[in-house]
């Protein structure tokens, strides 16, 4: 029995690997069951003296491990504890790449545009929490994602009827944590910050096109969104 679920083990990470190797990752072809899998045996970094890296996981593979966690779980506590399950049975650089492609999207998505949007949807309330706002966002799938990027008020087929706050927090170290549980050291130690720029230590200097003091100025923003939670 030991020998059939580590063979099982062996031949899920072969094939994930080969998967990212060739970059052709199909949505429907990523496995990632939590409950499925053995657990992957602990990873020894020292044997294998990995190098920084700065190669975000393709994001193909990156949207479909999120889309499976979303179909798996129905609550955002589950879908972290799923994400962080199928993250360990990556290898380390893969799961490095995962949060490179994270640290990427987030960085894509500090607009000015975004930031008036979760401002009105909570009604005033999130002025403070703009991070882990698009972190929530990134843990809806790429479809949320992009057509959130493209049109703000898209937003309104994802948040409920009231004001809300919308955060998570625990989707940004998902990575981290399954580097930590699988090789006992600190994944941000192995990111190549040289020449991976895209993090949120070098966001740019937003410049608002909306004013809380000039409701009109968000209304322009996201119209939608402003009728349904700014004017009752």
């Amino acid at each position: 029995m030991k020998s059939s679920r580590f063979l099982l083990s062996a031949v899920f990470i072969f094939t994930l690997t080969s998967y990212a190797q060739n970059n052709k990752v199909k949505k429907d072809d990523l496995v990632v069951l939590a409950d499925s899998v053995e657990t992957a045996p602990k990873i020894n970094l020292d044997s294998i003296q990995l190098a920084p890296s700065n190669e975000m996981l393709d994001e193909e593979t990156y949207w479909t491990i999120i889309e499976k966690s979303l179909k798996e779980t129905k609550n955002q506590e589950d879908q972290e504890l799923f994400l962080t399950s199928a993250l360990e049975q990556l290898s380390p650089k893969e799961m490095i790449g995962f949060r490179l492609r994270t640290d990427k999207l987030l960085f894509d998505s500090y607009t000015s545009n975004l930031w008036c949007a979760n401002f009105v949807i909570s009604n005033g309330k999130a002025d403070d929490g703009f991070d882990y706002f698009r972190c929530w966002l990134i843990s809806r799938g790429k479809e949320a994602y992009y057509k959130t990027m493209e049109n703000p008020d898209y937003l309104v087929n994802l948040v409920e009827n009231e004001p809300k706050t919308y955060d998570f927090e625990g989707f940004w170290y998902v990575a981290v944590e399954a580097f930590k549980n699988m090789t006992n050291k600190d994944l941000q130690a192995y990111i190549d910050y040289e020449n991976f720029k895209t993090t949120d230590e070098n966001y740019p200097l937003l410049e608002f096109n909306w004013n809380v003091d000039d409701p009109k100025t968000m209304e322009k923003v996201c119209p939608v969104l402003f009728k349904k939670f700014m004017t009752h």
